[in-house]
């Protein structure tokens, strides 16, 4: 069987992700997202400018200090530098592995218009073996659930976990580690028990389906959300409740075999999702079974993207910014991050 040949191969690169108290930076916003952040900002919405900001997260000096691993999206993959450099080749020379975001996308859920299922299973055995032939290592699909009045449904459920689960195998069979990202969403005034509760029957039904599709756990890595209270809850809890209810919920249904959990930031600021990362390695680090991490995306890039703002002269201090943002959130992985270090920034 394909995978079992690759499984030694698959561990090697999970174990890689997660080694040396290193995250994986998520810079695969689609083009969409991509040019709604930059029209906020006033930033030309071209190829041109998002190649600019990719090339200033890349060569961003130290990165590879706190980062192990990069999610691209499709567009980055054939991108260079201003003098011809591939994206790529600066990334592996500097030690951090490529992964890609496969997904297409989450669209209506026929029969249920207030849930999504994500798109992106068609063609996607083909896809994989181009992007390992390109050196990518590690792929990204990403199921959003929504907590509302009647939501989430047991099928919205089963069917974004068997499409993660699809995608998991797919990726194994390809040699390339799947991040599987099942999303319990912020918005809405669910509390933070109610989140618990979804998330937990999410992460359970999602385990069920990689059981029952033959995925190999130690050669994946799970990309949730933390358990957090609905943006609009008056009840916006504690820190340590917060990681209490996270790591609870976790221990519950997360097998200890999964090669590691990495954070996604969901909507966080970026001070906040590096405080709560810190509270769960102080309050539970000698309890956790499964290296426990980061993978975020505007939690580690939106200051630096402001900063930038599409101007040629801003690019080190936006690049300073990123690089003290991620080494913020390797901080708080050795439960060492602290409010000071916010007024304690690296000079470029």
């Amino acid at each position: 069987m394909r995978v079992m040949m690759n499984l030694q191969e698959l561990k090697h690169t999970a174990q890689r992700l997660m080694a040396n108290d290193k995250g994986l930076l998520a810079m695969d916003e689609s083009l969409g997202t991509c040019n709604k952040r930059f029209k906020a900002l006033g930033i030309p919405e071209t190829e041109e400018y998002r190649r600019q900001y990719r090339e200033l997260i890349v060569t961003t000096p130290h990165l590879e200090e706190s980062i192990s691993g990069a999610i691209l999206f499709e567009e980055t993959l054939y991108q260079k530098t201003e003098t011809g450099t591939p994206f790529l080749e600066i990334l592996d020379h500097k030690g951090i592995i490529t992964g890609i975001k496969v997904d297409q996308g989450a669209v209506a859920l026929p029969g249920f218009p207030a849930e999504q299922v994500t798109e992106g299973l068609d063609g996607m055995q083909n896809r994989l073996a181009t992007y390992y032939k390109l050196g990518l290592r590690f792929a990204k699909f990403r199921a959003v659930i929504n907590i509302g009045r009647d939501t989430p449904t047991n099928t919205a459920i089963r069917i974004n976990a068997v499409t993660l689960a699809r995608y998991a195998a797919l990726c194994q069979e390809a040699g390339i580690v799947p991040v599987v990202e099942p999303e319990v969403l912020m918005d809405g005034d669910h509390t933070l028990h109610q989140c618990a509760e979804v998330t937990r029957t999410v992460l359970k039904e999602v385990f069920n389906e990689l059981y029952e599709q033959r995925v190999q756990l130690e050669g994946m890595i799970l990309k949730p959300n933390m358990v957090l209270p609905g943006l609009s809850c008056q009840d916006q809890s504690h820190i340590e409740d917060i990681a209490a209810e996270t790591i609870s919920c976790f221990l519950q249904v997360v097998p200890a075999a999964v090669a590691g959990i990495a954070f996604l930031s969901g909507g966080q600021s970026a001070t906040l999702a590096s405080a709560r990362l810190n509270m769960m390695h102080q309050k539970f680090g000698t309890v956790i079974p499964w290296p426990l991490t980061f993978s975020f995306s505007r939690a580690i890039q939106q200051p630096a993207l402001e900063k930038w703002s599409g101007k040629a002269e801003n690019v080190a201090a936006a690049q300073q910014m990123l690089a003290h943002r991620a080494a913020c959130n390797s901080a708080a992985r050795r439960a060492e991050y602290s409010p000071s270090m916010e007024t304690n920034k690296r000079e470029p």
